[in-house]
């Protein structure tokens, strides 16, 4: 899936949104809306050494900024 850059304000606001779906009892919902927001590149390097690609793949993070900084093949390297 290809993202955009996102601003500081539009991880903000997807973060408030994913707030108020959980303050909703929308948690599945919520869970979705948060993993808009692009994991960070140390975080998703961890999570691929810790707990594996399939982790970061199946669970639907936002990996773009990972991508951005490692390089586009990063997860297969």
């Amino acid at each position: 899936m290809e993202y955009k850059e996102m601003t500081l304000e539009e991880k903000f606001a997807i973060g408030m949104k994913s707030f108020e779906l959980e303050d909703a009892g929308l948690l599945e919902e919520a869970d979705r809306v948060w993993k808009q927001i692009p994991l960070a590149p140390y975080l998703a390097k961890f999570c691929k050494e810790k707990i594996g690609v399939e982790f970061l793949i199946e669970q639907g993070y936002n990996l773009s900024e990972a991508e951005a900084e490692y390089g586009k093949d990063w997860l297969t390297k």
